[in-house]
């Protein structure tokens, strides 16, 4: 493996929820402490499984793996770092501020940019000289910081009493209150990050035209901070021998085989190792030890039976949605899940019903228009660009708020409207004027606002109480409450049938629910289960999903519907219709 040749004390993987991270971070800690080399695992995955697929239990302490000679592991919970690192800013102020002051500073630290820097605070230590680690060869972390992270952190301190004042606009920047006294610490982790002596960050990804794009955007936005030492993996790739056992496992082999031919130009130009799909679940330390073999492992026919799967479909879901005659429907998840297509396919299906539809993208990728190859009446199409708007905001909010301002508040206003949540809040209000059509026809929105967005903006309230504010006793309707009525808005999550991707969305949906929005259903995409293979390994691998299936069915939705994985992909209006209709049950 080309990741793993003269590997520096640093080793970070990252990569979309799903595609194996976990599981490559833990095979490598192994095969390092298997040469020699003292390895510390470190964790700071929200959904981390790391103690599961080690077989033991870790927590918020250094734990040895005892029956791997020089292997120690540490799992970092982001909600019990964020908890505490609350506590220490909002703790000083109870008893002392009025309470709805107190409300208001815990209600702008409840959000994603609390937990993310409140995790970086925690495993800054492993990366500074310290006596925690000294002892370690290697320090494998699964989860690197992300680039939203990075960027919060290299924004100078000055903005403080800046945005105390109200100058400031990107409100997410209150979560880095707690950080004055520890900058210097901080500054030091980044060039530790960024110095590839000392670092090396791996990009995993799947096989998939999706997942490639957004693990190239992840690529060029950790570049652009330095973080310059970068490999890539291809994990789970379906063997070759596979694609003879039946059309599915054929089609799939035929996808992928695209997919790596056209990878983007930014990662065609780095080290890349591909791993082949296995047919076992990787977990336990043999599994483990095969995983970076770089060899297929043939799954033993007639060993798993055909999966006993009965699930509502998609058909179900867009029933329901047409009844209503009109309405925002929003898709949400994480990167490579499917948004886009799933988009596409309940647009197309209200639309060729006879229903006005306007469908709706940020995806920066803008391959809205390549999976519908096509029009079809009823239905307008339109991309919303996240710089054009992102720019647009910001020298609004220069040319109002910053019109009296002098030279030094100019520069800081400028500063603090470079904070990664300005292009968030920029794109809600890009969405916020489409919403408005809902009212007399269907709004489809493909990558809607995320759940940090809108907890965000529930937070702060600014837009919502601004408008109270000049209404008065006046009826009004802002796009916050909009969202937050299940009678104008659906908000389906879409997830895959894997346990880190069920995970991540059961925390979106606690972050939607925090910002006062319920989803109303949930949509499992490209289900192996649900395609009925033939193939002994997809078989295997489809008996695998019935369990996050059931725990989607019974802990998590209200309702539901599963899609299978198609042998031909769901491009044009056709395939997409196909997808909700009943006959794909």
């Amino acid at each position: 493996m080309e990741f793993l040749k003269q590997p520096p004390r640093f080793l970070f993987f990252t990569g979309k929820g799903g595609v194996g991270k976990t599981s490559i971070a833990c095979a490598t800690a192994i095969r390092l402490a298997d040469s020699g080399k003292r390895v510390l695992l470190v964790s700071t995955d929200p959904a981390s499984n790391v103690g599961q697929v080690l077989g033991i239990t870790i927590g918020n302490h250094i734990v040895p793996v005892p029956a791997v000679p020089n292997l120690a592991a540490l799992e970092i919970d982001p909600q019990a770092a964020a908890q505490l690192y609350r506590e220490r800013i909002v703790g000083p102020a109870r008893g002392v501020l009025p309470e709805d002051e107190v409300r208001g500073m815990e209600e702008q630290l409840s959000g994603a940019c609390t937990t993310e820097i409140a995790a970086f605070d925690e495993f800054t230590a492993l990366l500074v000289d310290s006596e925690l680690t000294a002892g370690y060869d290697h320090i494998v972390f699964d989860t690197a910081p992300t680039g939203h992270t990075i960027r919060l952190l290299q924004l100078p301190g000055a903005w403080s009493g800046f945005l105390e004042a109200g100058k400031g606009d990107a409100s997410c920047l209150g979560p880095l209150a707690g950080l004055d006294k520890q900058r210097s610490q901080y500054r030091e982790a980044v060039e530790a990050l960024s110095d590839p002596r000392r670092t090396r960050l791996v990009l995993v990804a799947r096989a998939q035209q999706s997942t490639l794009k957004e693990v190239a955007r992840t690529h060029e936005e950790l570049a652009a901070i330095g973080l310059t030492q970068q490999y890539l993996v291809i994990n789970g790739v379906l063997p070759a021998a596979e694609a003879e056992q039946d059309s599915l496992a054929g089609a799939v082999h035929a996808r992928e085989e695209a997919a790596l031919a056209a990878v983007p130009e930014t990662l065609a130009r780095l080290p890349c190792d591909r791993i082949p799909l296995k047919p076992f679940d990787l977990v336990g330390l043999d599994a483990l030890r095969q995983l970076l073999d770089g060899v297929a492992v043939p799954a033993a026919p007639g060993t798993a039976p055909e999966p006993a799967l009965e699930a509502p479909d998609l058909a179900r879901l867009v029933d329901e949605i047409a009844a209503e005659g009109h309405g925002l429907v929003m898709l949400m998840g994480k990167g490579g899940v499917g948004k886009t297509t799933l988009a596409a396919a309940v647009a197309v299906e209200l639309a060729h019903r006879g229903l006005p539809v306007h469908l709706t993208t940020s995806d920066p990728a803008g391959h809205l228009a390549d999976t519908l190859n096509g029009s079809l009446e009823n239905l307008s199409v339109s991309r919303i660009d996240p710089r054009t708007v992102t720019e647009q905001y910001r020298e609004r909010v220069m040319q109002s708020k910053g019109a009296n301002l002098d030279a030094e508040g100019r520069a800081l206003l400028a500063e603090d409207l470079r904070s990664p949540c300005t292009e968030e809040i920029a794109v809600f209000q890009a969405f916020s004027r489409v919403i408005r059509e809902a009212g007399r026809k269907f709004v489809v929105m493909d990558t809607a606002p995320t759940g940090h967005t809108l907890l965000l903006l529930d937070a702060t309230g600014a837009y919502h109480r601004e408008i109270a504010r000049q209404m008065g006793d006046k009826h009004f309707t802002t796009p916050m409450m909009q969202l937050q009525d299940p009678k104008q808005t659906k908000v389906l999550i879409v997830t895959l049938a894997e346990t880190t991707p069920v995970l991540e969305a059961a925390n979106l949906q606690a972050d939607l629910r925090r910002a006062g929005i319920e989803p109303w259903a949930w949509v499992i995409n490209n289900s192996v289960a649900a395609a009925r293979p033939r193939s002994p390994l997809l078989r295997q691998r489809a008996n695998n999903e019935l369990a996050e299936i059931q725990a989607v069915a019974t802990r998590h939705a209200s309702r539901y519907a599963v899609v299978p994985l198609l042998e031909q992909e769901p491009v044009g209006v056709e395939r997409l219709l196909a997808l909700s209709r009943p006959a794909h049950r």
